[in-house]
């Protein structure tokens, strides 16, 4: 169906505008005048020529999606119908892509589809804990409650990553321009000295030597080394994709002496705010697992988690096995065989989950703290190592002449 823009006025005198798909523009006109809307303009929406590149469309964010989770809890709450709530929000929605989804979830839901069914054909921006979550709501009749406990785990959630992210990018950020200062040292810097060395004719030390070496290695071989560098990098992507790989590195990762703490922090963070807002919401303990390991982005913790569900569909409880796994700490196995034991599981994990939020926070900060004077000494060591080892025949015949003066 084509779209539409409009442009009208509310009963209380604002100026709203939006867009909408229907067949024509009297369909369009006829549905705003039924919400009371006066000085209603409509106009065909002019054609995008990059609509059609998927490459050149903008990414459905996070906060798009908690942003409509949002408004959504409150107008169902309000009472307003499934497909009215959808086309108001796709009709204000700026995120063209994410328009195209309402509106497709509009078209679904009027066919005849379940609200959680409609979801579930956009994967890349409703995940599975967003689909099951909204169909437990839709069978238990809390739609509007089951959204507003989503959009507070989805921000949550979000803002771990952010943590995480903030204390892996400084490092990452400062190595990169080690090596680009490190670069341009030696293929633009290094050579005007070594022509100065030339002419001078004097025996150099070892680390001028060393470093002149390095210089010339670069400028002889710099084509090769970017294009290993470019190869390196592939196959470690390459590798991680692998399904045993992804487990190495993952398994390393949680096991290293600086990141691994904070990665294994995050994990049970994850697993219990997940976990908890699950059984909160009435999905059954199975099913909850399965689709927390699948959001776990640690494919060791999924494995875990895998193995406690398949114990516990054996009939065992969900604390023995998490502790022989070896993933979780004691402290968090007991804090779940106490919930379990009172039938207050989901409180429980959400207490864990607040717990280990605030643990991330400390492990960032420390983390953010340490960092600083490692990298700060690391930059300063290796390109002032490489100006001292220059600067040393300059100093020797500085010496010699002021000697033989």
């Amino acid at each position: 169906m084509p779209e539409f823009i409009w442009k009208a006025t509310t009963p209380a005198g604002n100026t709203i505008k939006g867009e909408m798909n229907e067949v024509n523009e009297s369909v369009v006109e006829t549905k705003l005048r039924k919400m009371s809307y006066t000085g209603i303009k409509v106009k065909k929406k002019p054609k995008d020529l990059l609509a059609g590149i998927e490459f050149f469309q903008p990414k459905v964010t996070t906060k798009d999606v908690v942003i409509f989770t949002r408004q959504f809890a409150t107008m169902i709450d309000a009472g307003l119908p499934l497909v009215q709530c959808l086309e108001i929000l796709a009709s204000q929605q700026e995120n063209t892509t994410f328009k195209k989804v309402l509106n497709s979830v509009k078209t679904s839901v009027e066919g005849g589809s379940t609200f959680a069914e409609a979801l579930k054909q956009h994967p890349k921006v409703f995940d599975d804990l967003f689909c099951n979550l909204v169909h437990a709501g839709e069978m238990g009749g809390i739609l509007d409650t089951i959204l507003r406990r989503l959009s507070v785990f989805m921000e949550k959630s979000e803002a771990l990553k952010r943590k995480v992210k903030g204390a892996l990018v400084y490092p990452l950020v400062v190595l990169i321009i080690a090596v680009a200062v490190v670069g341009i040292l030696l293929v633009f810097v290094i050579p005007v000295f070594k022509e100065m060395f030339d002419g001078a004719g004097q025996k150099l030390p070892a680390p001028t030597l060393l470093v002149l070496a390095m210089s010339e290695f670069s400028q002889k071989y710099f084509i090769h080394i970017a294009v290993m560098i470019v190869l390196l990098v592939m196959a470690l992507r390459r590798f991680y994709r692998w399904p045993k790989g992804r487990f190495v590195v993952d398994n390393v990762a949680l096991k290293s002496p600086v990141f691994g703490p904070l990665l294994r922090k995050v994990a049970v963070a994850r697993f219990c705010s997940t976990l908890g807002t699950m059984i909160a919401s009435g999905v059954p303990i199975l099913d909850a697992l399965e689709i927390t390991a699948r959001t776990a982005g640690n494919v060791v913790l999924e494995r875990a988690i895998m193995n406690t569900r398949a114990a516990i569909a054996e009939g065992r409880t969900i604390a023995e096995p998490l502790m022989e796994t070896g993933v979780f700490p004691g402290m968090v196995v007991r804090m779940i065989a106490v919930g379990e034991a009172t039938g207050a599981l989901d409180a429980m994990l959400a207490k864990i989950a607040e717990f280990y939020d605030e643990e991330v926070d400390a492990a960032v900060e420390a983390l953010t703290q340490l960092m600083e004077p490692i990298m700060i000494v690391f930059l300063g060591g290796v390109c002032g190592g490489m100006v001292i080892a220059m600067y040393l025949p300059v100093f020797g015949m500085a010496g010699a002449v002021t000697t033989g003066d």
